[in-house]
């Protein structure tokens, strides 16, 4: 016999119909990164650590205008080089081509063309370095390694040779005065507006082009990306380009800051961008990396640097807390490659 039909059961519940609109916090929530929420919290901790142990000078408007500016310098060194480490490379000549571009442009024959041959000349050379880098590494087929290492030793090299082992003072009013109060923009110093604007660039560079996105081709599989049609040894060329350009505006930066050009200027730099460039998400292998976590690196060094400097820690302790940072962020990134 057949059996009866069983009665229907209420429905308690109802799906949302496919083009029900979704609530903006939960879109909000999709894109938002979390490392990017993480680095931002560190920041935070920082600021409060900072607030905490010397609330009056970290606090202190011209305390944080400086935070800011001396971050400005490196931060413009790690958006290049962290286009870099995204194509699978690495240069470890930025800080040697800092303190060459700022040697050579401020030499006495260079100043005698005022603002636009220092600001000239600092980029030319930069990008001069980064050409040479990139032809030595794409087409001369070179480790980068041991072409940038190259570049360290030759550019620290001719960097002394110029000098003489001197300081060179800049004599041209219109650099001097963008490192003075009177040239801020609403409290915001001409610098940060600099690093704002390579970081905006950078991001759009990375995120929004067909460079970008050929960049973390070439990082995540070379072989793949030459098999898709990407030219991979022009593509290296221009990302070492491009981080020759960040280091010759760095270069006019500190002439800005320091008001003079020295051999020894950019000193560890290398290490600070790469280090940012990790915490921030960058992998050292390549294929993955974002700017705005890199930027949020340099902020990060920089506060905590402020941080020692305030309660009188010696660098010794400075650079033992950085190289912690590193070993940190690299065991992070491995476990999370791993799961």
């Amino acid at each position: 016999m057949t059996q009866p039909a069983s009665p229907a059961r209420p429905v308690t519940e109802k799906s949302p119909p496919a083009d029900a609109p979704k609530s903006p916090w939960r879109s909000l929530a999709t894109r938002v990164d979390v490392r990017t929420l993480s680095l931002l919290g560190v920041l935070a901790a920082l600021v409060v650590i900072g607030g905490v142990t010397e609330p009056d000078a970290f606090l202190d408007t011209d305390n944080l205008q400086l935070v800011l500016t001396q971050a400005s310098v490196i931060g413009v060194v790690t958006v290049g080089m962290t286009f870099v480490i995204i194509s699978g490379g690495i240069d470890l000549s930025v800080g040697a081509i800092v303190a060459l571009a700022s040697v050579w442009a401020t030499t006495v024959a260079t100043q005698e063309y005022g603002f636009a041959g220092i600001l000239f000349t600092a980029v030319v050379v930069g990008l001069g370095c980064g050409l040479v880098n990139g032809l030595l590494i794409a087409y001369g087929r070179m480790v980068p390694f041991i072409a940038t290492l190259a570049m360290l030793a030759s550019g620290r090299g001719l960097a002394l040779e110029i000098t003489d082992g001197k300081t060179q003072m800049v004599t041209v009013d219109s650099v001097l005065k963008l490192g003075e109060r009177d040239s801020y923009v609403l409290g915001i110093p001409p610098l940060v507006m600099v690093f704002a604007a390579v970081t905006v660039v950078g991001w759009l560079l990375l995120n929004r082009t067909t460079f970008g996105r050929r960049s973390v081709a070439v990082g995540g599989n070379a072989e793949a990306a030459r098999l898709a049609g990407i030219d991979v040894r022009r593509q290296r060329l221009y990302l070492y380009l491009l981080s020759g350009l960040c280091c010759g505006i760095a270069a006019f930066l500190l002439i800005v800051l320091a008001g003079s050009g020295q051999n020894t200027n950019g000193n560890l730099y290398e290490l600070d961008a790469i280090a940012a460039a990790i915490i921030g998400g960058t992998l050292l292998s390549g294929g993955r990396g974002t700017i705005t976590g890199s930027v949020l690196g340099v902020l990060i060094f920089i506060t905590i640097q402020n941080i020692f400097a305030l309660n009188n820690l010696e660098t010794a302790v400075q650079q033992i807390a950085k190289g912690a940072i590193i070993v940190a962020a690299v065991l992070v990134q491995r476990r999370t490659a791993t799961t």
